[in-house]
């Protein structure tokens, strides 16, 4: 078989979940297509006492359950996925049409073994919008994404990287520094559609300046444990 007559590689969508039930439902539904043309969806539930699972079981190829913490959940549906390719997704944001054929088609052409895509932000707030532009060219800059961004690997460079260390916060960043080491992301340009939600309620020049200071101190060594709580 010809490289051009060769199937596409398939992506496991792994989706990290807990007390999502209001949003799962949009989430997945947009991956329907996705399942269709041949990937997986495996939703991770972290213990959720609404009806989360319940939503997600016929919009998923499969739901398990782990412990909660998304750096362990997410590691987990990495070990249930068999797609050639893992795509983490927040259960509050929603990939474009066509993300898929993107993630192929980009790492291919490339030689990448890993990526994310640009981000947006749900609400209509117009600092919002400024936020976007910072965290996507941020991003671009520094080779680090954010879960938001729906970060994707080569299932190989994820389990080379040790998947995502096991810590309560920044564990996203974490896993980009490491796959950094082995080689620049792929960065896309089409946007995820993520929930303003946690600017919305604590204000978003509020939100931006204590991300900042968390990713500060994250960088200068700071237990993560500290600065969930801080985040929390």
């Amino acid at each position: 078989m010809s490289a051009i007559d060769a199937p596409p590689i398939p992506i496991s969508i792994i989706i990290p979940a807990l007390n999502e039930a209001p949003g799962i439902a949009e989430t997945l539904r947009v991956l329907q297509p996705m399942r269709a043309r041949g990937h997986q969806v495996i939703v991770v539930d972290g213990g959720s006492t609404d009806r989360t699972a319940e939503i997600a079981a016929p919009l998923a190829d499969r739901v398990i359950v782990s412990q909660p913490g998304r750096a362990r959940q997410q590691n987990a549906g990495a070990d249930a996925a068999t797609g050639g390719v893992l795509l983490f997704l927040h259960a509050d944001t929603v990939l474009p049409p066509g993300a898929d054929e993107r993630v192929v088609d980009g790492l291919t052409s490339s030689g990448r073994g890993w990526g994310r895509f640009d981000v947006r932000l749900s609400g209509r707030h117009p600092a919002l919008r400024m936020v976007e532009r910072m965290m996507n060219l941020r991003s671009r800059l520094t080779g680090i994404a954010t879960g938001d961004q729906a970060i994707f690997a080569r299932r190989d460079w994820f389990h080379r990287a040790g998947g995502f260390p096991l810590i309560p916060l920044m564990e996203d960043v974490a896993l980009c520094t490491l796959l950094r080491r082995m080689g620049p992301p792929l960065c896309l340009r089409e946007r995820v559609l993520t929930s303003s939600r946690r600017w919305e309620a604590r204000g978003v020049l509020r939100t931006v300046l204590l991300m900042w200071r968390l990713r500060a101190a994250y960088a200068l060594g700071a237990d993560p444990a500290r600065l969930a709580a801080r985040y929390r």
